[in-house]
This record gives structure tokens, C-alpha cells and sequence, in this order.
């Protein structure tokens, strides 16, 4: 994916004119963004998935003005009948779940992988919705079958509805109004209001990126920066508080400004090193949901391991990088020369052929097969030019 390729997914422009033109400052309506757009999983095997533990899901249903919200896993068949109009099944991160929703996902890398969350999708029969609200993120609404209108529109208030179990807005006010087919899509940045209401039955792929919240991430690098400490504890990292010079003090409950000071040189001295915060970002924005799990080669196949051989992600994996380190799936590693730009490939393209991978020093090799084990990614007959 080039830059400054026109692409059809976004109406014609290039993805360096969507994101200047775009991304978080206006909605965008791209007719047949993907032409001839059918659904990549078909509505059994979608139904299916509101029965796992390892899916994210949700069943929402209207009647008039009452809201009823049940959060997966639920038995498939305590869902009304597809014939039932106003209610909708919402399913988390199907990419994780499905190749060919996960390769429709790759399709957004023109936004950095850092920011790119997951793809939902919307089953839902005649009426059904989750009402109109607002999302804090940027999302990508693309129509996978039938037809779903969006009534969209800037909101000055953002008051929610009382006693109903979804974030629906008290006072909505649509400004515009698109009916979306198959292959259609609408672009909404930030705080945007829309309802999306189904026009018959229909499946709509939501694509959704992250944004950190300043509170969120402070307390999850924070809470990482003492488990750094807490295992310095002990050495010679470790600074024992002194006060050879305090004065005798009879019946004193206040803090010593000394043991103050002490306090915020310590708190300033972990966050000195930029490089334990960038380490700590990293492991942050690759760890996997709470439902991820992999699946690691059987004893037969570890026996049978033979490097090097290409190497193709598992599709639940993340894998970021900066200048100095490589993250995968919560964990950091340093990096640096041929490795580092072998591996940055890896994160970059999803893959390494195997001349590329005999490549990696014997160091990065038994790391490649630690991940391998955890089943991180699996061997691939890729050829030297296989750009799938």
C-alpha cells in the first residue's frame, strides 16, 4: 500500500489525502468502497459465535422505548426469530477469529497499526439498532449485506438517555441522512452522533480504532513502571531513605519534608529513562484481549520443527516495533541491525520468506522459536516474492 496510490475503498483519494482531508475532522461517504461486497462469514456461522467464551458479544432488542441488553455467551437458541424485527447481535473482533475478516481488516493500514483496534460485525433484522450515540474513536462503517440507514450529525450535547442499559443520546440531531448497500461505506471521526437502523435484515462491519485515553494509559504505564521497581527491589537500584540529620520529635504526625522529597525523587527517577516508558508503551499496546488464546504446536509437530522455513503471523498476534525495540504480544525485546530490520518486516508485512528468516542471527533464530512454541506464528511455504 502506497501513500499517494489512489484507492478505491476510499472513494478515490490517497490514503495521505484521506488522513489530511479526513481523519478525525469530517465524515466521509464512499460509495462501493468494496464492489460486489458479500459477507465473509455467513449469518449461521456469525449466529454461532454469541455461544463462545472466547467471543466478545452482545444481543440488543427494542420494543417501543425499552431497551433490553444481554452480553454474551447466550444460547444461540435463546435468540428471537430471524422473522423478529428490532434486534441485533453484535459480535467483537471477528478478525480474530475469521481469515477473511482478518485480511479485510488489512485493508486499514494506511492508519498506524498502533491505532488499528478490531472489526465488528452487526447482524440485525428489520428496525434493529443500538439507537443513536456517539463513539470515541474513529470507525469505519461498511455495509456487508442488505440495506442500513445512518442518520448522522455534530452534537453540542451529549447527554445519555437515564435508566437504559446502552449510551444512547437524550437530544439527537441528524444533519444528514444515507442509506447504505452492499459494498458502501461511511467514515465517522470522534464524538460524531449517528443511528443506524436496518432496512430489512443486514450485516454491517464496523472498523474500529483505538484512542488512549490520557487517565487510562498514565495508570496502565504506571502500574508496569512498578512492577519494573518492585523487581529492582533489593538491589543496588534500590536507594534505602536516610535521615542521619532529623531531630528529636515528640508526638509529631507530620510528614518530614525530607521523606517528601525522597518520595518525588524516587517517582522522578523511574520516569528519567525515556526508554523503560517507550518499553512499557510498547508491551501496553500489544498485549491481547483477555479473550485471545493461542494455539501451540502439537508434540508431533515440535519434534518435526526445521529452521529456517517461512514464517506467517497468526492472525491474533500484534507485533510493533520503535528504534530500539521489537513488541510482540505484551512482551519487548531488543533489536537492533539485520535482526531489527528482519523483524520489522515481520511486524510490517505479516510475514518472512525463508531465505529471509535464515537471515536472523542464532540469538533472534531461538526467539523466533520461543514465539513459534507459544504458537505466535506458524511455518509457511512462502515463496521469495509472495506479497499475499
Amino acid at each position: 500500500m502506497q501513500k499517494n496510490t489512489p484507492l478505491i475503498l476510499l472513494a478515490g483519494l490517497t490514503p495521505a489525502q484521506f488522513m489530511k482531508r479526513h481523519w478525525q475532522k469530517k465524515p466521509l461517504l464512499i460509495r462501493q468502497a468494496i464492489p460486489g461486497m458479500k459477507p465473509l462469514i455467513d449469518r449461521s456461522a456469525l449466529l454461532d459465535m454469541v455461544e463462545s467464551e472466547e467471543v466478545e458479544s452482545r444481543h440488543i432488542v427494542r420494543k417501543g422505548e425499552k431497551w433490553t441488553l444481554k452480553k454474551g455467551p447466550i444460547s444461540r437458541k435463546s435468540l428471537p426469530s430471524l422473522k423478529t424485527p428490532d434486534w441485533t447481535v453484535l459480535i467483537q473482533g471477528v478478525d480474530l477469529h475469521n481469515d477473511a475478516v482478518h485480511a479485510l481488516l488489512q485493508q486499514f493500514r494506511f492508519v498506524p497499526d498502533a491505532r488499528l483496534d478490531d472489526l465488528m460485525i452487526s447482524y440485525a433484522t428489520e428496525g434493529g439498532g443500538v439507537g443513536p450515540h456517539f463513539d470515541s474513536y474513529d470507525v469505519f462503517l461498511l455495509q456487508a449485506h442488505g440495506q442500513r440507514k445512518w442518520r448522522i450529525g455534530r452534537q453540542k450535547k451529549f447527554e445519555l438517555q437515564e435508566g437504559v442499559p446502552l449510551k444512547i443520546l437524550k437530544a439527537f440531531k441528524p444533519e444528514a441522512e444515507f442509506v447504505l448497500n452492499p459494498g458502501d461505506m461511511l467514515y465517522l471521526p470522534p464524538g460524531y452522533a449517528h443511528d443506524g437502523t436496518a432496512v430489512g435484515e443486514c450485516m454491517t462491519y464496523s472498523i474500529g480504532f483505538k484512542v488512549p485515553r490520557s487517565a487510562e494509559l498514565a495508570s496502565e504505564l504506571l502500574m508496569g513502571l512498578s512492577e519494573e521497581m518492585t523487581e529492582n527491589a533489593g538491589s543496588s537500584l534500590d536507594v534505602i531513605y536516610q535521615d542521619p540529620s532529623q531531630t528529636a520529635a515528640i508526638k509529631d504526625a507530620g510528614i518530614p519534608a525530607a521523606l517528601q522529597k525522597f518520595a518525588s525523587q524516587a517517582v522522578a527517577k523511574a520516569l528519567k529513562d525515556p526508554q523503560i516508558l517507550n518499553c512499557l508503551l510498547g508491551e501496553t499496546l500489544t498485549e491481547p484481549k483477555p479473550s485471545v488464546w493461542f494455539d501451540p504446536p502439537n508434540q508431533d509437530v515440535l519434534s518435526a520443527f526445521a529452521w529456517p522455513c517461512g514464517v506467517r503471523l497468526d492472525r491474533r498476534t500484534k507485533m510493533l516495533f520503535d528504534a530500539k525495540h521489537i513488541f510482540v504480544n505484551g512482551e519487548s525485546f531488543r533489536a537492533a541491525g539485520r535482526d531489527a530490520k528482519l523483524l520489522q518486516k515481520l511486524a510490517n508485512e505479516k510475514y518472512l520468506t525463508a531465505k529471509e528468516a535464515s537471515g536472523l542471527s542464532e540469538a533472534a533464530a531461538q526467539l523466533m522459536k520461543a514465539w513459534w512454541e507459544e504458537g505466535w506464528w506458524h511455518p509457511s511455504d512462502l515463496i521469495e516474492n509472495d506479497v499475499t
